[in-house]
């Protein structure tokens, strides 16, 4: 299997290639040394995390997460409702925030992480996300995602997330719409998220503004390192690895 571009900041004109991964880590309850393997070997400089543990000592669970990958903290977890975001040295915090979105009773609380980060003179907003199962709260939310990346007022930014939809939804239509899909943009590795043995469908995606270059995106089966029994012995979902060119901001 080719690999994607690694991660490099062009010293000429500013640009940036960065390894963006996104997973539905089932709040840690599964095979956390597993887990951490399949993110090193996806080598990522970015990874938007669904279902980060929420309750009882939450911050230590995402401390150990983030030290046994080879990555750092950014934001999430409880504060977000399940989203998080954890990154590699090489990215510079420039701000955060945690939104938690209005709830339909019910239903889980859902919530948005979110964060700017700077990679040499490449700026990247990042929001990661887990959508409702409910189609109206769904939708909701789907407006309220492209509202808050807008928000962000980062030109360049990716979203991360468990969208519980498919391609052919409507939530996932609307983001489509104002977005790039990162696997129908430029297809790589393998398509579908949900565990292996389970029926096909990709409910987990990462996109990506207009203005950012999608240079690959997919699930990384068969990339070196990323073994099948840890994937299986992880969670119950797969992850979406994207590498994308972010253009310096003047």
């Amino acid at each position: 299997m080719q690999d994607l571009p690694d991660s490099t900041t062009d010293r000429d004109d500013g640009h940036a290639v960065v390894r963006v991964l996104s997973y539905n880590v089932r709040s840690m309850r599964d095979d956390v040394a597993a887990l951490a393997r399949v993110i090193r070997a996806c080598r990522p400089d970015i990874v938007c995390v669904q279902e980060a543990p929420r309750f009882f000592r939450w911050r230590k669970a995402a401390a150990r997460l983030a030290r046994t990958s080879g990555l750092v903290y950014v934001s999430g977890g409880a504060t977000a409702s399940g989203p998080m975001i954890l990154a590699s040295l090489r990215a510079h915090v420039e701000r955060t925030e945690d939104i938690l979105l209005p709830r339909t009773p019910g239903l889980h609380q859902r919530g948005f992480s979110t964060a700017v980060l700077r990679f040499g003179r490449a700026r990247l907003g990042v929001l990661s996300c887990h959508l409702s199962i409910d189609d109206q709260e769904r939708y909701t939310q789907g407006e309220l995602l492209l509202e808050r990346l807008s928000a962000l007022g980062e030109p360049h930014a990716v979203v991360g997330g468990d969208f519980n939809d498919r391609p052919d939804g409507r939530t996932f239509g609307l983001l489509s719409d104002a977005l790039q899909d990162g696997w129908a943009t430029r297809p790589w590795g393998r398509e579908h998220t949900t565990r292996l043995g389970d029926p096909l469908q990709r409910i987990d995606a990462v996109f990506a503004t207009p203005e950012v270059e999608v240079l690959g995106c997919g699930v990384p089966m068969g990339l070196p390192g990323v073994r099948e029994q840890d994937l299986r012995a992880a969670t119950d979902h797969l992850p979406v690895l994207a590498a994308v060119r972010v253009p310096a901001a003047y």
